[in-house]
């Protein structure tokens, strides 16, 4: 086996979480931008600071992603490592380009099977629909609802308050929530870069399935992230932040904070490799949803929820075309 192959399988790698970071930057920082809490490169600083931090702050993630399938070992287990990352690679940069903002995550994990299913190797179904399938359906539906109703408590608590003092109050809180979010996003999808690169190592013989992450994975995916993110994600950003909804303070701290939760929960207690993307969107619409129902631009709702649906079988035959060419130039 070619050790230059397992280092190209890694620089890949690296190169998702890179576009990860600047396809996800809009994540952490579009409210907070779109409110006027923070400046835009203020904002991206922030989020690329605490992308660092949080993926640095555990593994669990990342275990249950290189769970996710059996490449088997040698060359041939490193050509479907690679056509995944490369499927789910193109489709980041598709939807980055008509400034949708799809899932990393499920990318990632559709990128992965569809590599696999090209190849005849084994997919983890119930790793797939527990961790997977049935947190996509039930993160966003929690996020909405979760969100819709912080923001009614707000409104309740404050309803006698100055409301040009409660505004000033939230924007200057935002610069909290936008990092606790941003820590989030970091936790959650460094993780599961790192999760690809071992399940790189593992199938060529250099890591054994129940062993640590080696810590220059944890870091390299950490930095990776992290200057994905400053790069920033302007096209993502302005859907994010102002074709949904125009938010307030108030709104833009309700949606990022349960967005944190939501994340954290997930993380720490399910394992699970859920999409900031879907939480924070939801989140976003649940809080807006405050004005009234109207005040959400439902049809690019719509088109956000179907590049959602589109992204786990996109990146998936983006993948399978990636494993023929690569099948067809790299001895297996």
């Amino acid at each position: 086996m070619d050790i230059a192959i397992v280092i190209a399988v890694v620089v890949v790698a690296l190169a998702f979480d890179y576009t990860n970071g600047f396809h996800d930057a809009a994540n952490a920082i579009a409210t907070s931008v779109s409110t006027r809490a923070l400046t835009p490169r203020a904002a991206l600083v922030l989020a690329a600071i605490m992308n660092f931090v949080g993926a640095l702050l555990g593994q669990q993630v990342a275990h249950t992603v290189s769970e996710t399938i059996d490449p088997g070992t040698g060359n041939a287990g490193l050509v479907i490592v690679m056509a995944g990352l490369l499927g789910a690679i193109t489709w980041n940069l598709i939807t980055w380009y008509f400034g949708l903002p799809s899932s990393s995550s499920h990318a990632l994990i559709g990128g992965l099977v569809g590599a696999a299913i090209a190849a005849g190797a084994l997919v983890h179904w119930s790793t797939i629909i527990d961790k997977v399938v049935i947190p996509m359906v039930v993160s966003p539906l929690f996020g909405f609802a979760a969100a819709f109703a912080v923001m009614l408590s707000i409104m309740w608590l404050f309803r006698r308050a100055n409301p040009h003092k409660v505004q000033r109050g939230f924007r200057n809180m935002q610069m909290f929530s936008a990092a606790a979010l941003a820590l989030g996003h970091g936790l959650q999808d460094a993780q599961k870069t790192m999760g690809v690169i071992f399940l790189a190592l593992v199938a060529s013989g250099h890591a054994n399935p129940g062993d640590p992450l080696p810590l220059w994975v944890v870091l390299a995916a950490a930095s990776a992230i992290s200057a994905g993110t400053y790069a920033g994600g302007w096209r993502i950003m302005r859907t994010l932040g102002r074709k949904i909804i125009h938010l307030d303070p108030a709104r833009g701290f309700s949606a990022e904070m349960v967005g944190a939760s939501v994340l954290y929960g997930t993380a720490f207690l399910f394992h699970a490799p859920i999409s900031t993307t879907h939480v924070i969107t939801s989140a976003v619409m649940g809080a807006g949803a405050t004005k009234r129902f109207s005040a959400v631009r439902w049809g690019m709702a719509r088109t956000i929820a179907t590049a959602w649906v589109l992204t786990f079988p996109a990146a998936g035959l983006a993948a399978v075309i990636w494993f023929g060419v690569l099948h067809f130039l790299i001895p297996v």
